[in-house]
């Protein structure tokens, strides 16, 4: 889409409830500067997700200004402020040096024009005064709107994915999302820095933060595709990723499949991860910093995809269906439905696995069934009966639960 005239920024920016506070309260204010990808977003024509400030000069009377800072970053002097609701991120303008590859920078104050030129790709190197004799002003990089214009994704040096290969992921996310081409000398620079192992330099803990944003990308399985061919995936670990037009149908078809309450994130990555032994990629998670909750559905999700497929394949009856897949969270039947037959795996996430019964214990104790398994199994025998049109109503729940409580003796 073609991008939108530079004049028509901060009118378009002041359209956005949450800039509506930020413009109110720094009319006045020399340098500041809204930057990234929400300048990005704008010149493109599309609302941005999060707005994000940086302060050529001193930060805290800029966020005595907006309000109390919530959070405070003293090593990169940045914080984060509320106001009227809404969160900004509010950066001092800084120069960054690496130490060494893959390590977190040293920074010092700079002017804007420095900050910009330490940013990841000229599309993302773009400021817009929001106060001050500024006010209004698109400031970008050498080539930065040229390059947005006509959809290219290029780092600002040569020397980029080396200082930070986490760059990889992102050149990879802002390809899949964006639709960009990325420039030759950034691919072949991309290629050198995969080859000479540099994603290994970066601690898991980061990666694991850029591939969790990789796979809540609006087309994730897109995304996948695009780190595969920067052949990062592999540099990340080996056997993972989504990397061929069949990879990128199984994900395609257990995303349709996943219902609203499913974590499509986490079913992207147990499909990149499908080959791996669960075992060593629930540790391999935990090096990546994820939590407990996702590293153990994940993990379940790849262990059992290809056993719940099968089961789902051989069961004929609507209770065949919900004793296959009754424990499994949604996000392993979409996997198992995508791996094998779909019907019996959308319909137990769609209908089957909100079915519930009209009886419950109390009910058993009072018809004379003595506390123990034959509570439980009475209460699944009805509910095998209830899915299986053999048992309509209280009085049919019941008669086949008494049923399945005496069979158990």
């Amino acid at each position: 889409m073609p991008s939108a005239p530079a004049d028509d920024l901060l009118d378009r920016l002041a359209t956005l409830p949450a800039a509506a506070p930020l413009l109110a309260r720094l009319r006045a204010s020399d340098g500041v500067y809204l930057v990234g990808g929400a300048v990005r977003d704008l010149l493109l024509g599309t609302e941005p997700l999060d707005l994000d400030l940086v302060v050529d000069g001193e930060l805290e009377p800029v966020t005595a200004q907006l309000g109390t800072p919530v959070r405070s970053h003293d090593r990169f002097t940045t914080a984060t402020v509320l106001l009227d609701g809404f969160s900004y991120d509010v950066a001092r303008a800084r120069r960054e040096r690496y130490v060494r590859p893959g390590a977190l920078p040293t920074v010092a104050p700079a002017t804007i024009d420095e900050d910009l030129r330490r940013r990841d790709f000229t599309i993302n190197a773009l400021a817009l005064g929001l106060g001050g004799a500024d006010r209004g002003r698109l400031l970008a990089v050498t080539g930065g709107r040229e390059d947005l214009e006509c959809r290219r994704l290029r780092v600002l040096h040569d020397a980029s994915f080396a200082d930070d290969p986490t760059r990889l992921l992102r050149l990879a996310r802002y390809a899949g999302r964006l639709g960009f081409a990325i420039e030759q000398r950034t691919r072949e620079l991309a290629a050198t820095a995969v080859a000479d192992g540099t994603p290994g330099t970066v601690s898991g803990p980061r990666l694991g933060a850029e591939l969790r944003l990789l796979a809540a990308e609006p087309d994730p399985v897109g995304a996948f595709l695009s780190l595969a061919s920067l052949g990062a995936d592999e540099a990340i670990l080996p056997g993972f990723g989504i990397r061929d037009d069949a990879r990128a149908e199984l994900a395609h078809r257990a995303l349709a499949l996943l219902p609203a309450d499913g974590e499509a994130p986490d079913t992207v990555i147990a499909t990149a991860a499908i080959e791996r032994v669960p075992d060593a990629l629930a540790r391999q998670l935990d090096e990546w910093g994820f939590p407990a909750g996702r590293r153990d559905r994940i993990a379940a999700t790849v262990r059992g995809a290809r056993a719940l497929a099968r089961a789902l394949h051989d069961a004929r009856r609507p209770s065949a269906i919900a004793a296959a897949a009754a424990s499994a969270p949604p996000e392993l039947v979409a996997l198992a439905g995508a791996i094998g037959p779909e019907a019996p795996a959308r319909r137990w996430l769609n209908e089957l696995r909100h079915v519930t019964l009209e009886i419950d214990g109390d009910d058993l104790l009072g018809a004379g069934v003595a506390r123990g398994p034959a509570i439980g199994a009475g209460l699944a025998g009805a509910l095998a009966a209830k899915l299986d049109g053999c048992a309509t109503g209280r009085d049919q729940e019941l008669a086949a639960a008494l049923r399945a409580a005496r069979e158990l003796h």
